[in-house]
């Protein structure tokens, strides 16, 4: 039977020859992930299982990023119970201030998922690790429990989606651009628990950071996951990360696709998706002047050192103009050493940007960013729901880092290609 790479995946992991969309299969897990929100109420239902140790210390990770550094006592008390649990059950994959990073960002940095991994995450933008060639997917606290006592997983495997991606980006136009493109062509719902299946040749124009930033964002269509060919890219970065050998799986070249959707990366502009929702998209040399409070630079979508390099290089020698908060979040400890190293954090201080440590922070309206009554922001995380950052009646518009760093400049929505 002819399958997809997310079906050839799954069924290796559930020890059948072939899987067909719609079935329901037991599948062995790779990674159990968890951060300091999710993983309290894992743990609690983890203790009524009676059990003494997790499937494997080394296939389970917490990371404590939404709210750390600690907000307040109960994102303390929180991040206590992770420490606690992680130490108790000797999980060598544990990561806390002064080591964690935003999750989505480290597991990859670190070597921790590689192609051909079945991932489940109690955080909804698990589903980033597909960029590798790995199945990874958003799970409830339940399921986190049951995985990190079982090392296995109930899936109902997805059918897909086709994404054929030919040409190339133009100059000021990156992964976040392309995935904020395809959502705004397909809404929200448009890949409702399918996988999302990236291939053809443009793909490999497309660096490793703009494919973690599209199947990061897989979930924002609906999907189950995102996923990519594995190419000589991806290798390459699984190698520098040392992470463990991986599978390469790839799709039979008579797999069925619900539809196939052939996108010309040549003909993608700029993109900018408005308030309250992902699909609400809008190219910005179509966009009136829109006046901003705050830009925030970071999370796991955008917070890699790619992405810092592009805000960057729009930032240097000019000045934020007055009145708008600009944070910066490099994504992980490597990340922001790294920045520092470059010159790139003295970049942002020169320009009057401000810097934090690394942390999810403003993205889900924790900390680090918060907006008040009426109040703007260019963000380039994934979500602008209703009161995602802050005051329900605050607005969120989601951009690449070089469209929030020009907005920066000039306090209203924009592109580098208006600052000349």
């Amino acid at each position: 039977m002819a399958m997809t790479m997310t079906q050839k995946i799954l069924a290796a992991h559930a020890g059948l020859d072939s899987v067909s969309a719609g079935q329901l299969i037991l599948a062995n897990v790779d990674m159990v992930l968890g951060n300091d929100i999710t993983s309290p109420v894992a743990i609690r239902e983890y203790k009524k299982l009676g059990r003494d140790s997790v499937f494997d210390k080394e296939k389970v990770a917490m990371v404590m990023d939404h709210f750390a550094p600690n907000k307040d006592i109960k994102a303390a008390e929180q991040c206590k119970m992770c420490r606690n649990f992680c130490g108790d059950m000797d999980i060598t994959n544990f990561y806390d201030v002064g080591q964690m990073g935003v999750e989505h960002a480290l597991l990859p940095e670190r070597g921790l998922v590689v192609s051909g991994d079945v991932v489940i995450g109690a955080d909804s933008h698990t589903c980033t690790y597909g960029a590798l060639g790995a199945f990874s997917t958003g799970v409830g606290s339940t399921d986190m429990a049951c995985g990190m006592a079982t090392g296995k997983a109930w899936f109902k495997v997805p059918s897909a989606l086709k994404f054929e991606l030919k040409g190339k980006l133009n100059k000021d136009v990156y992964g976040k651009d392309v995935i904020l493109h395809i959502i705004g062509m397909i809404g929200v719902d448009g890949a409702l628990y399918k996988s999302m299946e990236f291939c053809g040749e443009g793909l490999h124009t497309l660096s490793v950071s703009d494919r973690l930033c599209m199947a990061n964002m897989a979930i924002e269509a609906g999907a189950k996951n995102g996923i990519f060919e594995v190419d000589d890219q991806t290798l390459s970065f699984i190698r520098e990360a040392g992470g463990k050998e991986p599978t390469v799986y790839a799709a039979d070249a008579d797999a069925e696709y619900e539809q196939t959707y052939v996108i010309d990366l040549s003909e993608i502009k700029p993109t900018v998706a408005f308030p309250h929702l992902p699909e609400n998209t809008h190219t910005v040399d179509e966009i009136d002047d829109i006046a901003i409070d705050q830009v925030v630079i970071g999370s796991c979508t955008n917070g890699r050192l790619e992405d810092l390099v592009i805000a960057a290089a729009v930032l240097k020698g000019r000045q934020v103009k007055k009145g708008v908060r600009t944070i910066v979040i490099p994504a992980t400890q490597k990340i922001y050493m790294q920045a520092m190293e470059m010159g790139l954090l003295k970049t942002f201080i020169e320009a009057g940007a401000t810097v934090s440590t690394p942390t999810c922070g403003p993205c889900l309206g924790g900390h680090m960013g918060i907006l008040a009554e009426g109040e703007r922001a260019v963000a380039t995380t994934n979500r602008n729901f209703v009161g995602r950052m802050g005051h329900p009646k605050s607005e969120v518009y989601l951009a690449s880092p070089a469209v929030a760093a020009a907005s920066a400049i000039t306090g209203k929505i924009s592109q580098p290609s208006d600052l000349d």
